[in-house]
């Protein structure tokens, strides 16, 4: 029994059946049927006596008191959304529900030195292959764990993805490497139907399994960045984006329906900023003062610290001052007449030698 057959409400059962009508995912139910479930135990009534200010309410409940996420506020909105607009038909609630707002976050990315740490961490051959699947391929967890046997074209090196976003199918390439980790792997296990297999043949594995795995492997590799295997797919996008591949390739390989999507990768790649300089190195070298070049752990003897030369000047001293300079006149001694060489003087001088 699914999660959302167990909820008794009335109006949360004809608006599951109203959604399998169209043909939405099981974990769309669930999630929907979820966040309407919870509105009407908040305030323990049906959801035919609920207004625009509950639905106002409970959303500022979400917000203050329970801390939501931005994903989770938006589900709840999408859920009542459709209770109201569809099972309930009744459009003018529609109107009242705001979407919050969606932060704008940057992926986080591997470099290839810490993809390989991680890698050399795994030592378990069905999650490592699980992972490197999803790295090699750019492929969401759930992607990958739902692969089939029948889905490795060897021969031609693709891999085709039955369990897309949104029942989105697509043929991605093999590496041969890849290849080569996947035989290796069913050498060990001899899987049958799913190639990542659960706890019975006949389900595959689950995504907290590859989850757990990912952090104690991160954790064992010693990054201090927080990633998921979702990040995974992010690096592979990174690494294809530096290599040279045009942004609607990569689009297509990820699955993504509007390359737009795929431009956040655009930020994240490392000639975006080897072409960008800092001000600060066309400053000259010797821009610190002593205090920093010197070691305070270690303190140095006033015989051995250099000394500079007499006359010489640094950015941040004062020039010194040479002996012909500091040696004072004698009382008895005159100073010398100042001598004018100004170009009027000298046109006088030339007309008279004249």
């Amino acid at each position: 029994m699914t999660p959302y057959q167990r909820r008794l409400n009335p109006y949360i059962q004809r608006m599951a059946e109203d959604m399998l009508l169209r043909n939405l995912a099981q974990s769309t139910i669930d999630a929907y049927t979820f966040h309407v479930d919870k509105f009407c135990q908040y305030f323990g009534k049906s959801a035919d006596q609920l207004g625009p200010e509950e639905i106002r309410q409970y959303q500022l409940y979400l917000v203050h008191e329970k801390k939501v996420s931005w994903s989770s506020f938006n589900q709840a909105v999408c859920g009542l959304r459709f209770l109201y607009e569809v099972t309930l038909q009744r459009p003018w609630e529609v109107r009242h529900i705001p979407f919050g707002k969606r932060p704008k976050k940057l992926p986080v990315v591997l470099s290839d030195e810490e993809a390989s740490r991680l890698f050399e961490c795994l030592h378990n051959p069905k999650h490592r292959a699980v992972l490197l699947t999803c790295y090699s391929a750019g492929l969401r967890i759930r992607e990958a764990t739902h692969l089939r046997i029948p889905d490795i074209d060897g021969t031609r090196r693709q891999i085709h993805i039955t369990a897309g976003k949104g029942s989105k199918e697509r043929i991605v390439p093999a590496s041969p490497r890849l290849l080569d980790e996947l035989r290796e792997y069913w050498k060990i296990n001899r899987p049958a139907n799913y190639l990542f297999p659960g706890k019975t043949p006949d389900r595959p594995l689950s995504s907290a399994t590859i989850q757990k795995a990912c952090k104690l492997g991160i954790a064992m590799a010693g990054i201090r960045k927080a990633a998921t295997p979702h990040t995974l797919r992010h690096s592979f996008a990174t690494s294809m984006l530096e290599a040279g591949v045009d942004l609607l390739t990569i689009s297509k390989l990820l699955g993504h329906a509007s390359f737009v999507t795929t431009m956040i990768y655009l930020h994240v790649r490392r000639q975006h900023f080897d072409r960008s300089p800092s001000p600060i190195d066309w400053l000259p070298v010797r821009q610190c003062p002593k205090w920093a070049e010197e070691n305070p752990l270690e303190p140095t003897l006033p015989s051995t610290r250099e000394q500079p030369m007499a006359g010489a000047t640094t950015a941040c001293s004062e020039p010194t001052p040479t002996t012909d300079m500091t040696r004072e006149p004698a009382a008895n001694q005159q100073e010398p007449p100042v001598r004018r060489t100004s170009g009027r003087q000298a046109r006088k001088t030339r007309r008279r030698h004249n």
